[in-house]
């Protein structure tokens, strides 16, 4: 593994090295764990997401992420709660934000963001699947995120890297997608 995703055994994230990502149409981006002073760049990125991605992101009409939410979002325990971003080189704008949140029994529940502007270069598909290798390091068997029905490009995302798609447990309104990490996102 290389420096930003270390061994299931150090099971933490390295803070030092960004990656390097590579998109459709020849845009590269950092990738890398979120950061206690991401707060006021990580409180930009959201605001400046349409409402659609917003509501797609949030299930709801946010127009601005409160500040204990925001603070659970940066200071994260990395054994428990999984954050990375995506920043331009350079000018470091955060453009992207994937996490996952471990729950009981070998699960966790996944959330990415993408500014509109880096939509459809598959950025959300490499935030995915690194998701997925970090989440079988740390030994989960199990990723799952809740999704709009309307929000048919996250849908075909993940359906294209193996999740399945299921009722939502609790609200009819929503979708689960569900990767079974044995058999989805890249496994061996």
């Amino acid at each position: 593994m290389n420096a930003l995703f270390p061994s299931a055994s150090a099971g933490l994230l390295e803070r030092t090295a960004p990656e390097q990502l590579a998109l459709a149409g020849g845009r590269r981006l950092q990738l890398r764990a979120v950061r206690a002073a991401d707060s006021p760049a990580l409180q930009a990125f959201f605001t400046a997401l349409s409402v659609d991605s917003r509501h797609q992101r949030f299930h709801a009409g946010v127009s601005q992420i409160g500040p204990g939410l925001l603070r659970r979002m940066v200071e994260v325990d990395p054994q428990r709660h999984v954050a990375l971003v995506a920043e331009t080189p350079g000018a470091a704008e955060l453009v992207a934000d994937a996490r996952y949140v471990h729950g009981a029994d070998g699960t966790a529940e996944f959330a990415i963001a993408v500014a509109d502007a880096w939509q459809g270069l598959g950025l959300a598909r490499a935030l995915m699947a690194r998701l997925g290798r970090l989440a079988r390091a740390q030994g989960l068997r199990q990723l799952y995120g809740d999704v709009l029905p309307g929000n048919r490009r996250m849908l075909a995302v993940m359906r294209g890297l193996g999740a399945e798609l299921h009722p939502h447990p609790e609200d009819d309104e929503l979708q689960r997608l569900v990767f079974e990490l044995g058999r989805s996102l890249g496994a061996d």
